[in-house]
């Protein structure tokens, strides 16, 4: 065994790639493993955005580990908490040692007649390109890219005198004090950067094409925090971590099956925190449903707070063009502003934008079909994570680790080198992968798998059947395909 051959190669060292290493260490000891991270530290997108304000949109009692509860008070926390927690993590279980920095990964190949995959990785300091081997490749990169944000074409942007950012690269110790502030977008980016910044602004204005959903909650979890005053950490945090698995799901399916009566709901809410004469219908009233697209959390109300003491407002227009001082509106206004923050969303990503080939023939992901939401038919010995869009992204991440390490051990049990999913002839492509409608998804959707017509072909979205299905449901199934090792 070469010094670059691991048993699995984890890509990526954010929630997922850490989670994996540790799942990885604890389940299947035996298996030589690296995590290769394109980036100087670990954390993924809680070390690459650092907008004011950068928080959580999930509570941490859902979004931390399985296996290591969050001692926070807060359960909404900022992303240096968020940060210090996954430096803990990695400490605690010595994986530092695993992980490789600065190695991007650009390429894999997969070879039948050796039964592993190649990768390719370029040092991002010294430019110096570097093959990998593995006989299982796991991708945990996330589901964006890390080098650019989606930023639309914005006619006039050159004219304008003022800075404009993209939240994804926000720049170090940016002075914004006592100055007009526009977002441009209303979704969790915009919500969480306008309260942070209108305490130091003149004002700041959200500009948005249409509405959002927002719920208002406080930044603490109350039953937590009683229960931690009689008994242990441990236990409150599984107690609390089902409690709110088990309201998110029923939260998600309320908006599901009563659209109607949820959307009253949040919007009378949002009344309630602007008050009567707000006009709630022009600026807080959706023309979609609830969780067709992600719900903005407001910790505290902090959001509508900066509102209500006039630091910050919102406008619902389309933009016509920038001009030098600001922005002109289709309506014919025009928005000053020494600073525009283009909160304008991601730039979603398949696979983590690798290329991928099986034996020497380039995969066309879109073309593909997914397996139980983390495999690709016909493509062997390859899981990639990608969380839920209705609950937090760890819940799935560590569902997805504890797959990958029960296969693992299945494979050595029956001496299995390759595991393939292969679609049945009566299984066909049934939609989307994802059952959404926000603008970066649809965006990006042409890239991703299929859905199949039945199970195990469906990315569900549903944790409590996820739980039953890969944390203790069969690994052996007649549409996932082993190979035993040849004599």
């Amino acid at each position: 065994m070469t010094q670059n051959h691991f048993n699995v190669i984890v890509v990526g060292a954010g929630i997922s790639g850490i989670g994996a290493g540790y799942y990885l260490q604890k389940k299947c000891p035996n298996k030589s493993f690296v995590i290769l991270e394109g980036r100087d530290n670990i954390g993924g997108t809680w070390d690459l955005f650092r907008y004011p304000g950068i928080r959580s949109d999930s509570d941490m009692n859902t979004m931390g580990f399985r296996f290591k509860p969050w001692m926070g008070v807060k359960s909404i926390a900022d992303g240096p908490s968020i940060l210090s927690y996954l430096h803990e993590t990695v400490k605690e279980n010595d994986l530092n040692k695993k992980i490789h920095f600065n190695q991007w990964v650009n390429e894999a190949s997969w070879s039948s007649e050796d039964a592993q995959w190649t990768v390719q990785a370029e040092n991002k300091k010294t430019q110096e390109h570097q093959d990998f081997t593995c006989d299982f490749l796991f991708l945990c990169g996330g589901y964006y890219n890390y080098e650019e944000g989606y930023t639309p074409h914005f006619a006039g942007r050159e004219n304008f005198l003022g800075q404009i950012i993209h939240p994804q690269k926000w720049p170090k110790n940016l002075d914004y004090k006592n100055k007009k502030v526009v977002v441009i977008g209303s979704g969790a980016t915009a919500v969480t950067i306008i309260p942070t910044m209108a305490e130091e602004a003149a004002h700041v204005t959200m500009l948005q094409r249409s509405p959002t959903y927002f719920l208002s909650a406080p930044d603490e979890d109350p039953v937590g925090n009683f229960l931690r005053k009689f008994i242990s950490s441990k236990l409150t945090y599984k107690l609390v971590r089902w409690k709110n698995i088990r309201f998110q799901w029923w939260f998600f399916q309320k908006c599901r099956k009563f659209p109607k009566k949820v959307k009253e709901f949040l919007i009378k809410q949002v009344r309630e925190e602007l008050g009567p004469n707000y006009d709630i219908e022009t600026h807080f009233t959706p023309k979609y449903n609830p969780w067709e697209q992600r719900m903005c959390l407001v910790p505290n109300g902090d959001f509508f707070n900066a509102i209500n003491a006039g630091k910050a407002s919102v406008i619902t227009d389309h933009i016509d063009r920038f001009t030098k001082k600001g922005i002109k509106l289709k309506s014919g206004g025009e928005v000053e502003a020494d600073l525009i923050v283009t909160a304008t969303g991601l730039n979603l990503e398949v696979c983590n934008g690798i290329k991928l080939e099986v034996d020497n023939n380039e995969v066309d992901i879109s073309k593909t079909m997914t397996y139980k939401g983390m495999m690709f038919s016909d493509v062997p010995n390859l899981v990639a994570t990608f969380g839920y869009t209705n609950a937090s992204w760890t819940l799935r991440a560590d569902l997805t680790s504890e797959y990958v390490c029960r296969l693992l051990n299945f494979m050595d049990k029956k001496g299995y080198a390759n595991c393939c999913p292969r679609t049945a002839e009566h299984v066909e492509p049934d939609g989307d992968w994802l059952d959404f409608t926000s603008g970066y998804v649809k965006r990006s959707m042409h890239k991703f798998p299929k859905q199949g017509s039945r199970d195990p072909w469906r990315n569900t979205q549903n944790f409590p059947k996820d739980v039953l299905a890969i944390r203790w449901g069969n690994i052996d199934n007649k549409e996932l395909k082993f190979t035993a090792l040849e004599n």
